[in-house]
């Protein structure tokens, strides 16, 4: 993919030009308290909980957490300036028989917002010292964009404490990448408070199959609660680091899932992840963009949970 970015707007052009993405009339996008009432009928469990921890990082990390404290542990980690809730469409339709974990990562959602750092490496250590403090010794990672690369930073710097991957919305690394480039020009120039406008059309631009307004607007406000330092810390640590020669060393289960229109990595870039993981899953959705888990959520989670039972 060669497009260079002058201004958010081409990447409107090119990234958010599919069909009106808020919209809550595909089958597919049930609201989330539907979806949560379905998934309780069907051998559901406790409602979600809501909590925060002191890591050993030095961050307090916010998370919410829900199924069997028992069941096999499975941590979400969001995409660039988003939070937990980038998974409300996905997490109330998945069984309870997991023990599953989605985080707002340092700097981001109602995490605190560290001074230092937002490296890939920062934040890998951030996920080892929750781990640690929950006291799981091993966990699949399922993350989208920034998350997904995160995820493949544990599994390479701490291979021992993963379980599996679920790569959403990835490829094999930001460095380079002409459309997060574009994007750098124009998140440079941020000031506090980030401008809403701007906000909502960046986090429209991540999608080209319809999403509901109410969780287009619950992504704004998630957004808007990052003052334009990490805004700008976190892209820079995304295009700064560059692991893709070593992802040929992860040994674990991967599945990895993207979209046809995603804008920001082409379907050669994401056919290039693949071909790097050893035995990885490669799953591309069609008349998607960005974010497949939101797009098309019912999909993402019975893929996932086919996935996780494999394990």
């Amino acid at each position: 993919m060669k497009r260079i970015l002058p201004s958010l707007v081409a990447v409107l052009l090119f990234a958010g030009c599919g069909p009106d993405l808020a919209s809550g009339s595909e089958p597919d996008l049930v609201s989330a308290p539907a979806a949560l009432e379905g998934s309780d009928r069907h051998g559901g469990g406790a409602n979600p909980r809501e909590g925060s921890v002191r890591l050993s990082t030095g961050v307090t990390l916010r998370y919410v957490e829900q199924g069997r404290q028992d069941g096999p542990v499975v941590v979400f980690l969001h995409g660039y300036t988003d939070s937990h809730h980038t998974w409300d469409l996905d997490l109330p339709r998945f069984p309870r028989d997991f023990h599953i974990y989605a985080l707002d990562q340092r700097g981001h959602g109602d995490s605190s917002r560290p001074a230092c750092c937002y490296t890939q490496q920062a934040f890998a250590k951030d996920v080892v010292a929750f781990l640690d403090a929950m006291r799981v010794p091993r966990a699949v990672l399922v993350g989208h964009s920034m998350g997904s690369f995160v995820a493949q930073q544990v599994a390479l710097d701490f291979p021992h404490r993963v379980k599996g991957l679920v790569l959403v919305g990835s490829a094999p690394t930001v460095a380079g990448n002409e459309v997060a480039l574009g994007l750098k020009e124009v998140v440079d120039t941020l000031t506090d408070p980030v401008d809403p406008a701007f906000i909502h059309e960046f986090q429209a631009s991540t999608f080209y199959a319809p999403v509901p307004e109410s969780y287009l607007n619950t992504l704004v406000a998630e957004s808007s609660k990052l003052p334009a330092r990490v805004w700008q810390d976190a892209l820079d640590g995304l295009i700064a680091e560059d692991h893709s020669a070593r992802l040929g060393r992860i040994r674990v289960p991967t599945l990895i899932i993207g979209g046809d229109h995603d804008g920001f990595f082409s379907v050669e870039e994401q056919r290039a992840l693949a071909r790097a993981i050893p035995g990885s899953k490669y799953l591309l959705y069609a008349e998607t963009g960005h974010a497949p888990h939101a797009e098309r959520p019912q999909r993402f989670v019975n893929d996932v949970h086919q996935f996780l039972k494999r394990l």
